[in-house]
C-alpha cells in the first residue's frame, strides 16, 4: 500500500511544515498553478500549489480535469480564500491521464439525467460523493441498531420458488434453452429438466423465510437485494433494490410499531451525527433546486428541518378507518383536488393522501393501522371483532413527509386455520408453502415484522427526488447498463 495522506485528514490538520504525500483526481487546474484535488475521502477539495517554473511543461499539460495525480510537498497555512490549508508541491506525478476533450464531467453543473447516463463516473461529482457517503452511513446504522438489540442477521435466498407477495411480477431464473426449452406431454415447459428441477425466480422479499428464522431465533433481520419485474418508469420504483425486513417472535402490532419508529429515528440521527458535511451540502443543493419551482410546489421544510421533524415528533398512530374519515372531510377531497377522490371505506390510499395526513393534517409522521384485508397480503393477521363487512388486518404503514409510505408491516397470522382459509380464498396453493405453514403447525406463536425499502430511506435522508439517484447502478425497464 502506497503511504499517502488523505485529503480529509489534511484539511483538519494544523501540522504546518510537515512533508505530505497526496493522491487524487483533479477537479480543476487554474493558472498553471492551482490544483483542486479530491481523493473521495471528503466533499471538500485540497488546493495543491504547483511550482510551475520548476515543473516540466509536459507534466503541466497533463494536469487536466479527471486526471489522477500524486503530489509530494509541504502542508502550509493557506493565504487564499476558501481554504485554511494547502500543499505546496515540490513534485507532481501523473498517475493516470484524462483527455480534457473527451472527459464527460467538465467543471460545470450537470443535470442528474445526464449523470445517470454516466453512472460509472458520477461518483466523482460532489453530489454523488455525498449521496453514497450517506447511503453507507445508513446501511451501517441499520446493522448497528439491530446488533445492539440482539437481533440475528439472517441471509435469506435470492433465488426462490415462492412469491411472498402473491403478485406474480417476478424475474425467472433458468438454465433452459430459451428458444427451444424441453416440453412435457401436455406441451408445457418441463422445468424438471431445469437446474433446480422446478420453476424458480429472483426473490421479491425475504419475509417468509425470515419468519422461519424468527420462530426459532426469536429476533432476526434481513438486509439484502430484492427484485420486482414491474414495468414502472417512475421516480419511486426500481427493478432491483434493497430491503430491510425484521421479524420478531412473541410480538404484536404495537411492538412492531415501536420497533419501526425506534429504528427510523436511530438511523436518521446516526446520519445527521456522522454525515453533517454531506447533509449540509445536500440541504443547500435542495434549497437551490426549490428556488426554480413555483411557490405552491416548494417544500415547507428544508432537508435538515424534515429530518429533525421526524426525530422531534412522536409518530401519530391512527387506524385506516379514522384516516378515511379525515380524508373524506378534507378540503382537497371536497374540492376535488385529489387525483384519487376518497368516497368510501376500502379505498387503497395513494401517496397524495398519505402526504396530506403527514404534512397538512397532523404535521408529524403518521402510522396507519388496521387496513382492509382485501387490499393487504394473505399473511397479515385478521383482526377480531371487526364491524360487519369490514374485515381488517393488523397491518401498519409508516408515512413520512415528502415521500408517503416508507415502512409497511404487520402482525403475522399465526393461526393455521385462519391462514389456510385466507390462502384458499385468494388462490395461493398451500402445498407449495408447506414449510411456511409448518411454523403454524409446530409451536406457533404471535409474531410480527415489517419491510423498509432501503432506497426510499436514502431518498428521504438525502433529499434526492429520483430513486435512481441513490443506488449506484439503477435497474429499471429497458436499462441494465454497467
Amino acid at each position: 500500500m502506497i503511504k499517502r495522506n488523505k485529503v480529509r485528514d489534511l484539511l483538519k490538520s494544523t501540522e504546518f511544515g510537515k512533508e505530505v504525500i497526496v493522491m487524487g483526481w483533479v477537479k480543476t487546474f487554474r493558472n498553471n498553478q492551482f490544483i483542486a484535488l479530491n481523493d473521495g475521502s471528503t466533499l471538500s477539495n485540497l488546493q495543491v500549489v504547483v511550482d510551475f517554473e520548476n515543473t516540466s511543461g509536459d507534466i503541466l499539460k497533463k494536469i487536466t480535469t479527471g486526471a489522477a495525480v500524486k503530489a509530494i510537498g509541504t502542508l502550509v497555512e493557506s493565504v487564499g480564500k476558501g481554504q485554511t490549508v494547502e500543499v505546496k508541491a515540490n513534485t507532481v506525478e501523473i498517475l493516470g491521464e484524462s483527455d480534457a476533450e473527451k472527459y464527460p464531467l467538465q467543471p460545470k453543473k450537470h443535470s442528474l439525467e445526464f449523470l445517470r447516463e454516466k453512472a460509472h463516473l458520477r461518483f466523482r461529482t460532489t453530489t454523488f460523493n455525498a449521496v453514497f457517503k450517506v447511503r453507507h452511513a445508513l446501511a451501517f446504522a441499520i446493522h448497528k441498531f439491530f446488533n445492539e438489540r440482539g437481533f440475528t442477521y439472517l441471509h435469506t435466498p435470492i433465488i426462490t420458488a415462492s412469491d411472498a407477495e402473491g403478485a406474480g411480477e417476478m424475474f425467472r431464473v433458468t438454465t433452459l434453452e430459451l428458444g427451444n426449452p424441453p416440453r412435457d406431454e401436455q406441451g408445457n415447459i418441463n422445468f424438471k429438466e431445469d437446474f433446480f428441477g422446478r420453476s424458480t425466480n429472483l426473490t421479491v422479499s425475504g419475509q417468509l423465510e425470515g419468519e422461519l428464522g424468527a420462530m426459532a431465533l426469536g429476533e432476526i433481520y434481513t438486509f439484502g437485494p430484492t427484485f420486482r419485474a414491474e414495468n414502472s418508469n417512475t421516480t419511486r420504483h426500481l427493478a432491483e433494490f434493497w430491503m430491510i425486513e425484521p421479524e420478531v417472535a412473541f410480538a404484536d402490532l404495537e411492538d412492531n410499531m415501536d420497533l419501526a419508529e425506534d429504528m427510523l429515528k436511530y438511523v436518521i440521527k446516526y446520519a445527521l451525527d456522522n454525515c453533517a458535511e454531506e447533509i449540509e451540502f445536500l440541504n443547500t443543493r435542495l434549497l437551490d433546486e426549490e428556488k426554480n419551482k413555483a411557490q405552491k410546489d416548494r417544500s415547507e421544510l428544508s432537508l435538515i428541518e424534515k429530518l429533525n421533524f421526524c426525530l422531534d415528533n412522536d409518530f401519530e398512530r391512527i387506524t385506516y378507518t379514522e384516516a378515511i374519515e379525515i380524508l373524506k372531510r378534507s378540503k382537497p377531497n371536497q374540492k376535488k383536488q385529489f387525483n384519487y377522490l376518497i368516497d368510501e371505506w376500502g379505498a387503497d390510499l395513494q401517496s397524495e393522501h398519505e402526504r396530506y395526513l403527514v404534512e397538512k393534517h397532523f404535521k408529524k409522521p403518521v402510522i396507519l393501522t388496521n387496513y382492509p384485508a382485501e387490499i393487504k397480503s394473505f399473511y397479515m393477521r385478521q383482526d377480531d371483532n371487526c364491524a360487519e363487512g369490514k374485515q381488517t388486518v393488523s397491518a401498519m404503514d409508516i408515512l413520512f413527509p415528502g415521500i408517503g409510505e416508507i415502512v409497511g408491516g404487520s402482525q403475522r397470522e399465526e393461526r393455521l386455520e385462519r391462514l389456510e382459509a385466507r390462502m384458499d380464498e385468494i388462490g395461493i396453493p398451500k402445498d407449495e408453502l408447506y414449510w411456511y405453514l409448518d411454523t403454524r403447525r409446530f409451536g406457533t406463536a404471535p409474531h410480527a415484522g415489517f419491510g423498509l425499502g432501503f432506497e426510499r430511506l436514502v431518498v428521504f435522508v438525502t433529499g434526492m427526488t429520483n430513486i435512481r439517484d441513490v443506488i449506484p447502478f439503477p435497474r429499471y425497464p429497458k436499462n441494465a447498463e454497467f
